[in-house]
């Protein structure tokens, strides 16, 4: 082999060493969770049992939509921390809409049970408006999201605080839900049948199914999602060639909005008793998932297949840690380390790029 060909295939080697350790480091923390998975799968097998994966498969679906709307938000480069807040708002206005309507203490008794279709569309309209809200200001005023949705989060509080106050209801939990619109939600229906019994899950799975799919529909398929990826790559750029800022801008967070209150919508049937701390960090735990399945702070890059994949991530974590008796307590640590972690390699591979 000539000296030439020879510096070749060292050169390739290196290439290739570096492009391995350069996948590895960006998949790190993906790769250390599934290693963890593994762990405790050894060490407790019912992890792997058929009710466990359901239950996994119902939390992720429960913690998926926020995730959704959330991710709009920081491809713009921006966040959402009022989504936890509108996920609660939403969730006591459906429970207080349909409470049964024979209970003595139901929140508003001259209102009856209403129909699961106007509920839906009412929860959905506040949340997009909520989230509108938090648009118009970034968009208007150039705020940056992160002051914009921590002052919308505390005006929420509050308002969830009076509402829970209102009507019957004086600060109790909301609960004694309409039975249709807890099958609507959380009914059961066998999806697989085999020797040991049958396999059941959630209602609600489906439609985060069917939601995942429009929302990929959505960012992939429209002049409004192609138009949202221009502005969060670069904002004039996007302008230049005749993305309407403004009223993209406005549009990511009301769509971001309406997930919440879907969200909410789900919430409130899943835990059956809603209170002002419904939906608390729900932020969290969607911010963390976004970054996991790579949806960049620097902005314009996301896949809503990322997202699934780091909503399922996380829930793993939480569900597996509990198993091999690792306090609950610590899961906020935990949560904070992985958004710190997951956001240096985020900024890692864009500065690399750079």
């Amino acid at each position: 082999m000539s000296n030439k060909s020879q510096e070749l295939a060292n050169k390739a080697r290196k290439l290739s060493g570096k492009q391995i350790g350069d996948t590895l480091l960006n998949n790190a923390l993906i790769i250390i969770m599934v290693l963890v998975a593994i762990y405790v799968a050894i060490k407790k097998p019912t992890f792997l049992s058929a009710p466990s994966l359901v239950n996994l498969i119902s939390l992720t679906a429960a913690y998926l939509p926020v995730a959704l709307g959330i991710a709009g938000c920081i491809v713009l480069t921006g966040t959402d921390l009022s989504a936890g807040r509108a996920v609660g708002i939403t969730a006591c206005v459906s429970a207080s809409l349909l409470q049964q309507a024979d209970i003595p203490n139901k929140m508003w008794p001259n209102i009856g049970t209403l129909p699961i279709p106007v509920v839906i569309l009412i929860v959905v309209a506040i949340g997009a408006l909520i989230g509108a809200f938090n648009g118009f200001f970034v968009a208007k005023f150039k705020l940056h999201p992160f002051i914009v949705t921590l002052a919308t989060q505390l005006i929420l509080y509050t308002i969830l605080l009076l509402y829970v106050q209102m009507g019957n209801n004086n600060g109790m939990a909301i609960s004694n839900l309409d039975q249709g619109y807890r099958d609507f939600i959380v009914g059961n229906p066998p999806i697989l049948s085999f020797s040991g019994g049958t396999i059941n899950i959630p209602n609600y799975v489906l439609y985060s199914v069917l939601l995942s799919i429009l929302m990929w529909f959505i960012w992939n398929k429209t002049t409004f999602g192609k138009n949202m990826f221009a502005l969060g790559a670069n904002e004039e750029a996007a302008r230049v060639s005749g993305v309407n800022v403004f009223l993209t801008t406005i549009a990511v967070f009301a769509l971001a909005g309406a997930m919440y209150g879907w969200a909410g919508f789900v919430e409130s049937a899943r835990v059956a008793s809603n209170t002002a701390n419904t939906g608390v960090n729900y932020e969290l735990d969607a911010i963390a998932a976004c970054v996991i399945g790579g949806v960049s702070f620097v902005g314009g890059i996301g896949k809503i297949s990322g997202i699934i994949i780091g909503v399922i991530m996380l829930r793993l974590i939480f569900v597996a840690l509990p198993l091999i008796g690792m306090d609950q307590n610590l899961q906020y640590a935990i949560k904070g380390g992985i958004i710190l972690f997951a956001c240096a390699l985020d900024m890692r591979k864009y500065l690399v790029k750079k």
